[in-house]
């Protein structure tokens, strides 16, 4: 399949640990275990990506020309020469960027559909509970 045939759409939604992967390549290329620390440490824990896991999602994700794995490497006093690494794609910034956007739509529909946040009902319930204990002369 030539990489001009896809489109960003077919991919949506994406799998959650596909988006967390690329996710962590937005910012540049990146090696396995850095990938999987920067999934834990953004989601403050809540997301941990197993190896078993995190390999098969590159493997799929190079499969769908979303990432590659990169030729360029640290200098070798800096770096284990076992290590490879991945970048994003064209195609891959695309279909992450129309991720993010739908995302966003979505967080937007709940906030519509829930009125005011409950942070704010909170204030101003307490507001209500100091007016209300307030006596008057």
């Amino acid at each position: 399949m030539v990489m001009n045939e896809l489109k960003p759409e077919r991919f949506l939604p994406l799998k959650p640990q596909w988006f967390h992967i690329m996710l962590s390549l937005a910012g540049g290329e990146q090696h396995g275990y850095a990938i999987m620390q920067d999934v834990l440490n953004r989601s403050a824990g809540k997301v941990r990506l197993w190896p078993a896991t995190l390999y098969g999602s590159i493997k799929r994700l190079i499969e769908a020309e979303l990432i590659e794995e990169s030729d360029e490497r640290p200098a070798p006093e800096l770096d284990d020469a076992r290590r490879r690494y991945y970048r994003l794609t064209t195609l891959g910034r695309e279909v992450l960027d129309g991720e993010c956007e739908r995302l966003q739509e979505l967080v937007r529909a709940i906030q519509v559909n829930q009125g005011p946040s409950k942070q704010n009902d909170h204030v101003n319930q307490a507001d209500n509970v100091n007016q209300d204990d307030m006596v008057t002369e």
